[in-house]
């Protein structure tokens, strides 16, 4: 059995491959490259770089498994793979912890304004009484899914004394028993809460649900937090919004074009910007690897 590993992956779950497949590792290889080498190959591992398109899986003729050490499978062409009998892994499980850590110190960044903060004391500026902040403690906070990373989101925030409100048509009971959270209807979590945090996988239903009727009725206090998809949000509406001053701020790990090159998000300053860094953690990395690893495995019998 052959394994390709196209991006890298923690070391750990690259012994654990090593024990049941002969692994190949080469990463950073162009798609004419990739298509090329793939042919004697039975399972191909990639992460997010390494872009599994219809062509790449008519390439691997022998390809039984196609398996990403991650959570999304945006980058692999699912219905293609499907056609060849091709199973699909992924270690959605892994970064659960690193994403909704990442939603915590976004929020946190934000409410403490740490960025000016430390721009400001980096320039030679002690500005002090210009830095009022303000505190998690009696805010709400609306989690829209409450799968794996929204229920951690959620827990969290009970710990920050934060009052929880929940969206997700498949409601979580052991959330509610553990925190207290309401489940209400997207409209009226949208209202009521002072940051929103969205945790949903990118489907058609999916696509553009933050546009601008959605951010129309959020307070003009309130916060976006995206750590899942970036085309959750219609990008140009949460533009005008934040120009406008119909919301507060956002803080944003995920883009609708990656890297935003050119985006207006880039000049505004009242957003928080990370390059998609929710599940780097070396945690989360290892986990994943691991989880990945025991999947193939499993599925090869």
């Amino acid at each position: 059995m052959k394994a390709l590993i196209a991006d890298k992956i923690h070391e750990d779950g690259v012994k654990l491959l090593r024990e049941f497949a002969e692994v190949d590792v080469s990463t950073g290889l162009k798609p004419a490259e990739l298509i090329t080498k793939l042919g004697s190959y039975d399972i191909l591992v990639v992460r997010s770089a390494t872009k599994v398109t219809k062509e790449v899986i008519d390439a691997g003729k022998q390809l039984k498994i196609v398996a990403r050490a991650g959570v999304g499978l945006d980058n692999i062409d699912v219905e293609a793979a499907k056609v060849r009998g091709i199973k699909i892994l992924n270690a959605s499980e892994a970064p659960t912890i690193a994403v909704a850590e990442l939603v915590f110190a976004s929020m946190l960044s934000w409410a403490r304004r740490l960025p000016q903060a430390d721009a400001g004391m980096k320039a030679g500026r002690w500005e002090k009484a210009q830095l009022m902040g303000s505190e998690l403690r009696g805010k709400t906070l609306g989690i829209v899914g409450t799968g794996r990373i929204g229920t951690a989101v959620g827990y969290r925030a009970k710990a920050f004394l934060m009052d929880i409100l929940a969206c997700d048509p498949a409601q979580n009971a052991e959330l509610v028993q553990r925190t207290g959270a309401r489940y209400v209807a997207m409209d009226d979590l949208l209202r009521q809460s002072d940051f929103v945090t969205l945790h949903v996988a990118l489907t058609e239903q999916t696509g553009h649900m933050i546009g601008r009727h959605e951010l129309g009725l959020m307070k003009p206090t309130a916060v976006l937090i995206n750590t899942s998809r970036g085309r959750v949000i219609d990008e140009g509406a949460l533009v005008e919004a934040l120009r406008q001053g119909k919301i507060a701020g956002a803080c944003l790990d995920v883009y609708e074009n990656e890297p935003p090159i050119g985006s207006p998000l880039l000049k505004l300053q009242n957003v928080v910007l990370t390059p998609h860094i929710g599940a780097s953690t070396v945690e989360a990395q290892r986990d994943a690897a691991i989880v990945v690893a025991q999947k193939i495995k499993e599925a090869l019998g």
